[in-house]
């Protein structure tokens, strides 16, 4: 008795359940992953069918819940703010930024506006009159901005930080001062009188002009209005600040000015002063001690001679800081001048940034297209605009990618013959995935997630059950992804993974829910016979494809296991005019002749590429009389991926040259990943070609400086720890990026500061008492500093007795060491904040809880005004400092890691301690990026190799899956090297979500060959004619999708986006399509099914194959006729039946002739009779 033939091939994805038949079917060790997989795609079938018995419920229930979450759009919120965009949430630095707003609030203390200028030749010197003099110009320009807002003009003098400002009981002495106090300018012009040109305060005294920081004389004022006032404090304070003769003491920069004052040195001589010589160690404010500019603040491209004098430099730099919002509100709270127009914080906002725009454009104005310098400026308003312009939907670049996939979506679903057309499909479902986008955006805003840029029910049972397995896979995997990305602890790229995974999850339940609904009606339309897209006009009748069940068969010879054969042949219909009959035209079976020879032999099933496919072998239009189709009609993605593309590919010659080629990609991939360096530099964000990026540029390349500082918290005590917080300060300020003060200052801090002024009036006290003005009863007579530090001698800290007087002589304010009294420290820190306002402000201490307001009455001699009452205990206080020489991450780093470091060790000391300021902010993410970024990737493809092996039940499959998403993000990393991208959280989600994007790519052609059976060349073949359209057409979409970002204005958003993932689409085609396929057919699993059959002495072994293609043979049982119309035939464990057949039970089958078949519907008559 012979053995039929082994079934070789079941439909990819479709093993349908049938418990009879299951003992018969299934062999070896993989009944439960097929069976499991089976009982996954009945439960699909049922989906399916129940959507297709509602489509209509189903669609409308399914549009306006997406609907609905669509309008949370309404509701986004575009978070611009750089700490919110790039601060790790709850790590240390997140902390840190914490603990400093609760302290000190939620905005800094100024904000900066910069001038930077440069010579049109590039390394020109730019230390000469003349390019000082083009600065002035620009800087004035700037200074004298004016903006009318709330019925009120606004003009630098009102909006910029003054530092200091001195409390003088004095009130006239009081008002002057207040108008006329200087304006925190950094520029070189304050080396020169000009420098005073760019303070706008003024004054008035009867019988003098206006006063002017250009005509003011300080000393020379003091002296005039001592007999009218008593300025001896004011004196003491102006002496101490070494303000001398402010501007008026400085070299002309043109001594030929008619205003340039006779007390300038060059005043006479009417000669230009040495720029270089006067700018040699900085210039200073009005106050020589406490505002110092350095040389590094000011000048950029330096250079000097063998002796260290400055020779040249490159750039000039000018810096303007104005008052935050918060302090412009709390400066006109109240005042005469915004009691009419409602002044809130909002309202001292929206003036700071109109000021800052009109700034920044006047300067940019303010010198002539032809001269030899060029002006770049900058403010923290223009950052702001950049990041919402890059944060903008570009509507039109919207709109016009989803044009192009509808375009192409609704091109590749067109076909000649109106009725089988899906255009309409395809444009519904581009249509259906931006809707679903919407909305899963939408729910994202509403969940507070911010914005950082397919004719009956089991004919969609059958859909569902074949596709919903990759579908489920491919948007687990994305899901997966995208959450994994979400490791990244940045949060703009956390939001935007999650926003990403949310998306996905709604694209899957409209692919899923949705989709097949549209499907249903497009069936029944097609069922109709209407036009595509008109769906109200009927189609010319057109080819139909006609599924015939062969009934000659008995019972006994059909094969166990299988429900029923279909036989496929081909059909004409058309209506008769006179009848009005749809009539069914069968070849004769002389015209019957077997299919073309196929290159693969593959005859058992022929799969389709897309959902028309899924839906009913479409025939094309044929000529009737000859009943054949036109070459070109023919040729699709999936034709092409039998007859060439597989044929070629899986020859052995072919696999060595794909294996060679693919390994010379990873190798050269491996040397581009070395190229790959850390940072995302604004320059990389803002546009080339504009004001911004050159401004930017610029600063780059001469001012790469950073202001920074170093906090100490609560939690120890600071008179106690003076030693430790001394050993901090030294150890931070040798750290290789901090810029030292110059050797004839001191340091820069509040406790240096506190410290040498207690030294100052230590030494005053001395002096007095040594010449008798300050005795132990009485210091009326001594100075106002002895006065001072007799007050503080006399403290004792203990509430009960107060005062000693017998510690004048036996205590000092400073001891041997340089230590404050512990018990003096907290009262001293009361009084040197109320009389030394420049000190305090230029040490940036920026105290809390602050200290208590104290005034120093030196005639008052009452008790209470002996007492001094005692600072609290600091809980927040800073050491400022510069970092210079930052150009590039790798800088960054080895800072952030010394200051890290130095405030370990002063840790261990009992300091609590730790840096801040911008590069702490935006650049410590690069110490644990890279280490975030395996950790991520490693675990999404342990993810996806558990959830490829958990639902393929094959861990042999998902493994080489892995091994290709591994590669690919690998190579696509090297390439990134190669095309100049730095790596930064944005890359870094792309890597990792590469790894969920690339399974759309690979797990189709996975699925395809595990569920096919024959030799692993055939099942690569087979799995590659299956998957070959969808995947590339997906790909195809994707870049037409892509192709809008390509015209951005941004250039980040061209490398970063485009490109990367450009990049990414074509390395997974090439995976997916080349790689895979021969990976498979050399490695790939054994078959899952292996078709038995029960011995029958009907069913005979076929024939050998001819000319080395597996086909299957006829019968000789059969009749001949049968094995001529049979081209095609379909087993199924438990097929639906499909529309247009004609189903009856087996046990009462009626004879069956090729000749002539009736169809339920058609009238259907062999080729060449008369139609009656």
């Amino acid at each position: 008795m012979t053995r039929s033939p082994p079934l070789r091939e079941l439909p990819p994805s479709y093993t349908p359940p049938a418990r009879t038949a299951a003992p018969q079917i299934l062999a070896g060790s993989l009944k439960a992953p097929l069976w499991l997989r089976a009982y996954f795609q009945g439960l699909l079938f049922s989906l399916g069918c129940g959507i297709q018995r509602h489509c209509g419920k189903v669609l409308f229930l399914g549009l306006l819940a997406f609907g609905a979450l669509a309008l949370g759009l309404r509701v986004a919120i575009i978070e611009t703010n750089l700490e919110q965009l790039w601060v790790e949430v709850g790590s240390r630095v997140s902390q840190e930024l914490h603990y400093t707003k609760e302290k000190l609030g939620e905005e800094a203390a100024y904000t900066s506006q910069m001038l930077i200028q440069t010579a049109r030749q590039e390394g020109e010197n730019i230390l000469t009159p003349e390019a000082l003099g083009l600065h002035l110009q620009a800087a004035l320009t700037a200074s004298k901005v004016q903006v009318s807002l709330y019925g009120k003009s606004w003009d630098l003098n009102k909006i910029c930080y003054k530092s200091g400002v001195p409390l003088i009981e004095n009130g006239m002495i009081e008002r002057m001062i207040e108008k006329l106090f200087p304006c925190v300018i950094l520029t070189p012009l304050d080396c020169f009188w000009e420098g005073a040109k760019l303070q706008g305060g003024s004054a008035y005294l009867p019988g003098r002009p206006d006063i002017q920081w250009t005509n003011l004389d300080p000393e020379q004022l003091l002296e005039e209005l001592g007999p009218f006032a008593s300025l001896e404090g004011f004196r003491e304070l102006l002496d101490k600040a070494q303000v001398g003769q402010a501007y008026v003491g400085r070299p002309c920069l043109h001594p030929d000015d008619l205003h340039c004052p006779p007390s300038a040195p060059n005043h006479h001589s009417r000669q230009a002063p040495n720029v270089a010589h006067e700018l040699s160690g900085g210039c200073h404010g009005f106050s020589h001690k406490f505002m110092h500019w350095q040389e590094e603040l000011l000048l950029g491209g330096m250079a000097r001679d063998p002796q260290g004098q400055l020779l040249r430099a490159e750039a000039l730099q000018s810096t303007f800081l104005l008052m935050s919002p918060r302090q412009l509100y709390e400066h006109f709270r109240g005042d005469y001048q915004t009691h009419d127009i409602g002044w809130s914080e909002e309202q001292a906002g929206t003036v700071l940034q109109a000021w800052q725009r009109r700034f920044v454009q006047l300067a940019q104005e303010a010198l002539p297209e032809n001269a030899s310098q060029q002006i770049h400026a900058f403010s923290s308003t223009t950052l702001d605009d950049i990041l919402h312009a890059f944060s903008e939907v570009s509507a039109a670049r919207v709109v016009g990618g989803y044009l192009l996939m509808l375009a192409y979506a609704c091109v590749t679903m067109l076909r000649w013959d109106c009725a089988q057309s899906q255009g309409a499909v395809g444009l519904a479902g581009v249509l259906l995935v931006a809707l679903a986008v919407a909305s899963g955006l939408g729910l994202c805003a509403l969940l507070g997630i911010t914005f950082n840029a397919a004719t009956t029910q089991e004919r969609m049972g059958e859909c569902l059950q074949r596709t919903g397995t990759s579908v489920v896979l491919t948007s687990i995997n994305n899901m997966a992804a995208f959450l994994m990305a979400a490791l990244v602890p940045i949060p703009a790229l956390r939001a935007f993974s999650l926003q990403a995974a949310i998306v996905v999850g709604c694209t899957f339940v409209a692919v899923m829910l949705v989709f097949p609904a549209i499907l249903s009606l497009d069936l029944r339309r097609r069922h109709c016979q209407r036009l595509d897209v008109l769906c109200c006009f009927s189609s010319p009748c057109s080819a139909r494809v006609i599924q015939i069940l062969p009934q000659e068969l008995e019972d006994e010879t059909v094969p166990v296991g299988i429900a029923h054969l279909t036989a496929t042949v081909q059909a004409f219909t058309h209506c008769e005019a006179s009848s009005q009959h749809v009539v069914t035209i069968l070849p004769p079976q002389a015209h019957l002749v077997p299919p073309p020879s196929d290159p693969l032999g593959s005859e058992v099933f022929s799969p389709g590429g897309s959902t028309r496919d899924l839906l009913g072998q479409e025939e094309e239009t044929r000529q009737k009389a000859a009943c054949k189709s036109l070459p070109c009609a023919r040729w699709n993605l999936a034709h092409f991926a039998r007859y060439q593309f597989a044929p070629l590919l899986l020859q052995s010659h072919a696999k060595a040259i794909v294996l060679v080629l693919f390994g010379a990609l990873l190798g050269l991939s491996l040397y581009g990943a070395t190229l790959v360096q850390d940072g995302l530099a604004l320059t990389d964000v803002v546009p080339r070609g504009t004001k911004e990026h050159a401004f930017l540029s610029a600063q780059l390349r001469y001012f790469s400086l950073y202001e920074v500082a170093l906090v100490t918290q609560g939690g120890f005590d600071y008179a106690h720890s003076q030693r430790a917080l001394f050993d901090l300060h030294q150890r931070f300020s040798s750290l290789k990026a901090v810029l030292p003060p110059p050797a004839t200052q001191a340091p820069r801090t509040w406790l240096h500061y506190y410290r040498s002024w207690l030294q100052g009036i230590q030494a005053a006290f001395d002096q007095d008492w040594a010449s008798g003005r300050i005795t132990r009863h009485s210091y009326r007579n001594g100075s106002e500093d002895g006065a001072l530090a007799y007050k503080l001698l006399i403290q004792t800290g203990d509430a009960q007795e107060p005062l000693d007087f017998s510690q004048l002589t036996t205590r000092k304010l400073v001891d041997r060491e340089g230590l404050i009294p512990p018990e003096l420290f907290y009262m001293g820190l009361t009084v040197w904040v109320s009389s030394d306002p420049l000190g305090l402000a230029a040490s940036q201490a920026n105290f809390y809880p602050p200290p208590p307001e104290w005034l120093h009455d030196k005639y008052d001699t009452t008790g209470e005004n002996l007492r001094i009452p005692p600072a609290q205990p600091l809980e927040f206080a800073q050491f400022p400092f510069l970092l210079r020489g930052l150009q590039k991450t790798a800088d960054f780093v080895e800072a952030i890691e010394g200051a890290r470091a130095a405030c370990a060790e002063a840790g261990q000391a009992g300091v609590h301690a730790y840096p801040s300021g911008s590069p702490f902010l935006f650049w410590e993410q690069y110490l644990g990026l890279r280490r975030c970024f395996l950790l991520a990737v490693c675990i999404l493809l342990v993810c996806t190799f558990l959830v490829c092996a958990l639902l393929l039940l094959n861990p042999w499959t998902a493994g080489l899956i892995v091994l290709v998403l591994a590669m690919m993000t690998v190579e696509l990393f090297g390439i990134m090297g190669f095309l100049g991208i730095k790596l930064s959280a944005i890359p870094v989600v792309i890597l990792v979500a590469s790894v969920g994007i690339g399974v759309e790519f690979t797990v189709h052609m996975a699925l395809g060959f595990l569920t096919t059976q024959g030799s692993r060349n055939l099942r690569a073949a087979r799995a590659l004619e299956h998957t070959f359209a969808p995947v590339t057409d997906g790909a195809i979409s994707t870049l037409l999708g892509l192709l809008m970002l390509a015209g951005s204005h941004f250039d980040f958003i061209v490398r970063y986006f485009f490109a990367a993932l450009t990049v990414l689409t074509l390395l997974g085609l090439l995976h997916g399509l080349v790689l895979l396929p021969v990976l498979l057919s050399i490695l790939g699993p054994p078959p899952e099914v292996i078709q038995m059959y029960k011995e029958s002495p009907e069913v005979l072994s076929p024939p050998a194959p001819q000319g080395g293609g597996l086909r299957w043979g006829a019968s000789p049982s059969l009749s001949q006729s049968f094995a001529r119309v049979t081209t095609s035939m379909t087993v199924a464990i438990h097929p639906p039946p499909l529309p247009g057949a004609y189903v009856h039970p087996a046990s009462d089958e009626h004879p069956w002739s090729p000749a002539t078949t009736s169809v339920p519907g058609d009238q259907v008559q062999p080729l060449g009779e008369k139609s009656s």
